[in-house]
């Protein structure tokens, strides 16, 4: 980028961040008659951790929405249908003919909420014989583990849940049902003596720091350990399972029911070397290790025989609990230990969520492809793909009477969290939580038939529908192009509300963080209150981001703000060579976390 130019741009960007005046008027809209206002962005309600019970009946899943100052987390129920498991399959038609899922029967019911009005609760988890759903609540300035049964929908209290304010990276799992729905396993943290001997005075000043990662996130790291813990539920009495300097996460209970297996990082000195594995607990709190490998693994979850563990997993040495650039694969191992199988080394893409189908035969997961987030499976023998599942779909943006079907976006999607059921005819059925680039996520019912073919997918929330519907979005653009060195980079371009050919509108340039984050085709509310107050917004996926590649994601080692910051600048210029509309006076930019930093 040209040096005058950098100068008007690092100008504007101060200038944005105190205000502007460089609105313009809107024009007619697309499908709505507001533009959004910076206040809408809390009007959203952000849906997520969809859980589909183990019988295929019914759908669980948060809502968090702001009020006042605090964010409220609630659950919400909804009955997919009593004849799920007996839904005819039909022939798919050809791909350029398909549109949502008007052959399947509709068996929903309306969503409505699992507790009453006052509980603020998230993590849902199905007992392994759907009657009942634990739960996590903040409730009088504590957490608690609670359960619900479905029949008489009152709450029970289990136990106390104490958290560590310190950063655990894919924390995963904090509860695990036992197989015969009577027990439950949770992550709870202790107080961990101090490793010195020093006195503190009761005010803590000054401060002994003992600790390489003496800080967390929010304050100096406190000497709580989190650790495996396990109730029955008739007549709670928690035990601790596990203990010891570590932090012990991301839980899940084998199916004889007799383990649970769990990650944790037990080096001499964690805060040195960040090297976690899988290990094992037995209910009577004897732990073996499982994994012993340089890189770190994350996410186990056993198979349905309880042979083999499946997991995402780094190989190199990992110097950072933070954003990490090595980029997860899913790997395979027999639950007795031994050498472990990577499955995806051929995919070249960070996975995450690792679930196996009931059969045993294959592992599904989530991982981003250039701006999109999308569900794979791979066969354990790792020799083979499906197709990405429900890539070739697009969606109505609101299902209304008469349907009114948008442009085709297939596979522009994000999903971001998704559970499995299978039925008696081998249909593997989905909840999932997924957005596009106009319309917030929700949760939606998926099918698929025995093979991993014959997509259907239905909608079965709308708790955004009286907001979105009624706000002028402008649909991204994709935008690509040639780097300094010739790499290839990708981003996405919105245009101001109102958009008119024969007027110059300022930018802004909007960096996401990580550095190893991915933008792409999910909802970004900021972006359209941008847009709706006569800003373009190009926003990019400069080195360093994810989706693309274990070589493109290790571009910014040891070069941060080297080579990712002249992607951006050749990001821009490509920008103002495409679009000549925009005011090339007029940019600004702005980012967060490695965005900022990248912003300064």
């Amino acid at each position: 980028m040209h040096k005058s130019l950098t100068k008007t741009f690092s100008f504007i960007a101060t200038a944005l961040l105190v205000g502007t005046s460089c609105c313009v008027a809107l024009a007619q809209p697309r499908r709505a008659t507001t533009s959004m206002a910076p206040a809408d962005i809390l009007r959203i309600g952000n849906v997520s951790d969809a859980q589909i019970s183990p019988n295929g009946q019914w759908v669980v899943y948060a809502i968090s929405t702001v009020a006042g100052d605090e964010t409220i987390s609630t659950l919400w129920l909804v009955r997919v249908g009593a004849n799920l498991v007996n839904v005819p399959t039909s022939t798919v038609p050809p791909t350029s003919q398909r549109r949502p899922t008007t052959d399947w029967p509709d068996e929903r019911s309306t969503s409505a909420p699992l507790l009453a009005a006052g509980w603020n609760a998230s993590n849902p988890r199905w007992s392994p014989d759907s009657s009942k759903i634990a739960f996590l609540s903040d409730r009088n300035a504590q957490r608690n583990l609670w359960v619900v049964n479905l029949e008489n929908r009152e709450p029970r209290f289990i136990a106390e849940i104490q958290s560590t304010n310190f950063f655990i990276t894919y924390a995963g799992e904090s509860l695990a049902w036992a197989p015969d729905s009577k027990r439950i396993a949770y992550v709870s943290a202790t107080e961990e003596p101090a490793e010195t001997t020093e006195s503190v005075t009761a005010y803590d000043d000054p401060r002994v720091i003992d600790r390489i990662q003496y800080k967390s996130r929010t304050s100096f790291s406190d000497n709580r350990r989190t650790h495996v813990w396990i109730t029955a539920i008739d007549k709670p009495e928690p035990q601790q399972l596990t203990s010891g300097y570590y932090y012990d996460h991301a839980i899940t209970f084998s199916p004889s029911g007799d383990e649970i297996a769990f990650i944790s990082n037990h080096e001499a000195d964690p805060d040195v070397n960040n090297n976690s594995d899988i290990f094992a607990v037995d209910l009577h709190g004897e732990v073996r290790q499982i994994t012993a490998t340089r890189g770190c693994e994350y996410e186990p979850a056993w198979s349905p025989d309880g042979k083999w563990i499946a997991y995402t997993a780094t190989k190199r040495d990992v110097t950072t609990i933070d954003s990490v650039a090595e980029d997860t694969h899913v790997w395979v191992i027999s639950a007795a230990g031994g050498s472990a199988r990577e499955l995806t080394a051929a995919l070249d893409r960070r996975a995450r969520s690792p679930r196996w189908l009931p059969s045993g035969g294959a592992v599904l997961f989530l991982a981003g492809q250039a701006g999109k987030t999308v569900l794979y499976s791979v066969n354990v023998t790792g020799d083979s793909y499906s197709k990405r599942l429900f890539d070739d779909y697009f969606f109505p943006q609101f299902p209304v009477e008469p349907l009114e079907l948008p442009e085709p976006r297939r596979g522009q999607i994000q999903i971001s969290s998704f559970s499995m059921f299978v039925s008696r005819t081998r249909t593997v059925f989905f909840a999932l939580t997924l957005s596009d680039s106009d319309s917030p996520a929700e949760v939606w019912l998926g099918r698929i038939a025995e093979g991993l073919g014959n997509e259907r997918l239905r909608r079965l929330s709308n708790h955004n529908d009286a907001v979105v519907r009624n706000w002028t979005i402008n649909e991204p653009q994709r935008l690509t192009f040639k780097s300094f060195d010739g790499t290839s980079v990708g981003g996405w371009l919105i245009k101001p509300i109102g958009w008119r050919e024969d007027r110059k509108y300022p930018l802004i340039l909007s960096i996401h963080g990580g550095p190893h984050g991915m933008s792409g085709w999910a909802f970004n509310p900021t972006f359209q209150v941008y847009a709706a107050r006569g800003y373009a917004v190009l926003y990019l996926n400069p080195r360093g981001s994810s989706g693309y590649g274990q070589k493109f994601s290790d571009g910014t080692l040891n070069e941060w703000g080297g080579g990712d910051y002249r992607d951006l600048m050749a990001g821009v210029d490509e920008a103002l060579r495409k679009y000549p509309w925009i005011d090339k006076d007029r940019m600004g930019v702005t980012g967060g976390s490695y965005g900022g930093f990248m912003t300064n």
